[in-house]
């Protein structure tokens, strides 16, 4: 009785060739990833010079633990969580990423918010940047990246409570700005 086998995907034939240091198959991965994983890390970085190198640190990283990828999701999301986790070492590191611990209750921020519509990528990246890097941390981590508070607190050291306070107020933040941009567009063009 002859056993079949399943036939290897494209994406075990690249991480089996990273495994075995071949630079063809390095050079694909990274190839294939680094524009995404250079997008999660600047929404970490305060400028893009430190994204480029939190992405190089990762990747670094990725090749010299890949054999121990246990296959159980997509490598995609194995190599953007080692991102994740090297952008906030690297915040942690250069002390950019002082969390205060707050106890006070979160506040509701109105969930019809402001329409993001008319607004490029890199404006609201830009916006993003400009929170401080403790609230940065929270808002990137929980509404992109889609971490839950509990989770976010064990990574960065806080408490839920203080996840949740640090993203209502980077939230607010935020929508702060975007009422200050429609508010400033409207009365360019009233003025016009």
């Amino acid at each position: 009785m002859k056993l079949f086998t399943k036939p290897k995907s494209d994406e075990d034939k690249l991480i089996e060739g990273c495994i075995a240091g071949k630079r063809d198959m390095q050079r694909l991965l990274y190839d294939l990833y680094s524009r995404k994983m250079m997008a999660v890390c600047m929404r970490y970085a305060p400028t893009s010079f430190e994204a480029e190198d939190m992405m190089q640190e990762g990747f670094v990283k990725v090749f010299a633990n890949i054999q121990n990828f246990k296959r159980d999701c997509p490598l995609e999301f194995w190599v953007r969580r080692i991102m994740i986790n090297t952008a906030l070492k690297q915040l942690r590191q250069k002390s950019l990423m002082t969390v205060s611990h707050e106890t006070e209750e979160v506040s509701n921020i109105a969930s019809e918010g402001v329409i993001l519509t008319g607004y490029s990528m890199d404006e609201l990246l830009s916006m993003i940047q400009s929170l401080a890097p403790r609230y940065r941390m929270v808002f990137n981590l929980y509404a992109i990246e889609g971490y839950n508070h509990k989770e976010i607190g064990e990574m960065l050291g806080i408490s839920e409570g203080t996840s949740k306070s640090q993203y209502s107020r980077a939230r607010a933040i935020l929508q702060g700005m975007l009422e200050r941009q429609e508010k400033s567009y409207q009365e360019h063009v009233i003025s016009q």
